[in-house]
């Protein structure tokens, strides 16, 4: 089971960021284009699953870089989860 495990979660994580990724780069294409947005919660929520992504996102896409819920609260869920992985990893 473990292994399944070890096996699955990177992959499951690799798609959560991926998609945090995309949902900023659709809310920014949209801005532009002046459409219906992508709501600050559900980009907030996208990015306690996949922060990496969301952090790239910002970054790249130039989006909710001066919001500061957004300015703190993504960098803080990236360090959350560097902090669960290195202690939940199985020590050598």
């Amino acid at each position: 089971m473990k292994e399944i495990v070890y096996f699955l979660f990177p992959i499951i994580y690799a798609v959560l960021n991926a998609a945090s990724f995309a949902l900023y780069g659709i809310d920014k294409f949209k801005a532009k284009s002046e459409k219906w947005r992508i709501s600050e919660q559900g980009l907030l929520i996208v990015s306690l699953f996949g922060p990496i992504g969301a952090l790239l996102g910002m970054q790249h896409f130039r989006h909710k870089t001066q919001k500061p819920l957004f300015k703190f609260l993504v960098p803080a869920f990236v360090g959350i989860h560097i902090f669960l992985v290195i202690w939940t990893c199985p020590q050598a």
